[in-house]
């Protein structure tokens, strides 16, 4: 039998984490499918990136293409949803995953979707120890997979020039996101794989600008995602007691 690449590895990589994502394949765009809630949650996502990237950067907010120009990492792009995204506002996007697979997937993806996107098979230290730097770097529900969620953060610090953002979602470690993000989402809505979360990996809002703080970042917003079931959609809110969004400057 001929040997298997060995996956990228480090210390932040938890290797059933990516073997877990590694297996999706194509159902990272099947939108009503296990990743579904990803597409759902894509537009505020992108949404937050453009507006604070136009304040900060200042960027056109009139143009079709405010990321011209700019250099952007996603750490841990999955199959791609964010990173095309990001691409289609001008970004200048490399996206990095440890699961090969889903690199694969990604660059499928965006061959059929005519977007030039970077896509690596590596991890976030490889990347930072290759001296790579960017304008802005996303880590979108990531971090609550990784393994040393602290040097992680300080690992994605590396990335950012100086000037430049950084970008993070992940869910706050509450009771109330046990019952929504872990029961209800996993095991009573199946709106993702029963076991995607650990609840001890989730995040406080003021814990993780600390981390950032430590890292040499500065926190400039964050926000909550929540879920309306009335109309079954999903908005920008101010409550960070699940899901939220933070953005953090390297000031230089």
């Amino acid at each position: 039998m001929p040997e298997q690449t060995p996956r990228p590895s480090s210390a932040s990589v938890n290797p059933a984490d990516v073997d877990r994502f590694n297996r999706l394949g194509d159902l990272w765009w099947d939108a009503t499918g296990k990743m579904g809630i990803l597409h759902e949650i894509n537009p505020i996502r992108v949404d937050y990136v453009r507006d604070l990237a136009v304040r900060y950067l200042h960027r056109d907010r009139f143009s079709a293409q405010p990321l011209e120009g700019l250099g952007l990492a996603d750490i841990g792009c999955g199959g791609g949803i964010l990173a095309e995204s990001l691409a289609e506002l001008g970004a200048d996007v490399t996206g990095v995953d440890p699961a090969p697979n889903n690199i694969e997937v990604a660059k499928r993806h965006a061959k059929k979707s005519g977007l030039e996107i970077d896509y690596r098979n590596v991890t976030a230290e490889a990347l930072a120890e290759s001296g790579a730097t960017f304008d802005i770097v996303t880590a979108l529900e990531v971090i609550e997979h990784v393994e040393g969620q602290k040097a992680f953060v300080a690992t994605l610090s590396r990335l950012v020039k100086p000037g430049g953002l950084l970008f993070l979602a992940t869910i706050d470690r509450t009771l109330k996101s046990y019952a929504l993000a872990i029961v209800g989402a996993e095991y009573v809505l199946r709106w993702v794989p029963r076991g995607t979360h650990d609840h001890d990996k989730f995040v406080r809002p003021d814990e993780l600008a600390g981390w950032l703080r430590h890292a040499g970042m500065r926190e400039i917003d964050r926000a909550g995602m929540t879920f309306q079931p009335l109309t079954r959609s999903w908005r920008k809110s101010r409550d960070t007691d699940v899901n939220y969004l933070m953005a953090a400057k390297k000031d230089g």
